[in-house]
């Protein structure tokens, strides 16, 4: 099993940044994919970005690309979420969530960041 803990959500004006830190423990070896996750009141979870753990690929929802860069340091089991240029449409509470297989669902989950922008 993977722990996974969040932080570094905040209150933000729109237009600016936050990093949000996503650390892992447990058995880390297993990590194949960690991903970001996000949930506005009253609406569903929706997927952010996601990285392959050793390769390092990416991959972006449309609302976010260009504006949100994923990242994670192996050495340190941890991933990161940049999220610059934000837009009151990214307040939602924020969770980093990990696999053990290229597909599938995400089998271990973070207790949630919230992430605030204000106009």
């Amino acid at each position: 099993q993977v722990q996974l803990v969040e932080s570094g959500g905040g209150l933000v004006q729109a237009g600016g940044s936050l990093r949000l830190s996503c650390a892992a423990s447990g058995r880390t070896f297993d990590i194949y994919t960690m991903a970001w996750f996000r949930q506005a009141p009253g609406q569903e979870r929706t997927f952010v970005a996601r990285i392959i753990w050793t390769g390092g690929s990416t991959y972006y929802a449309d609302s976010v690309k260009g504006r949100f860069t994923i990242s994670r340091d192996i050495s340190e089991n941890t991933a990161y979420l940049q999220m610059d240029s934000l837009k009151p449409e990214d307040t939602a509470v924020y969770y980093c969530a990990s696999r053990r297989r290229p597909l599938g669902q995400y089998d271990s989950w973070g207790q949630g960041t919230q992430v605030t922008v204000s106009s």
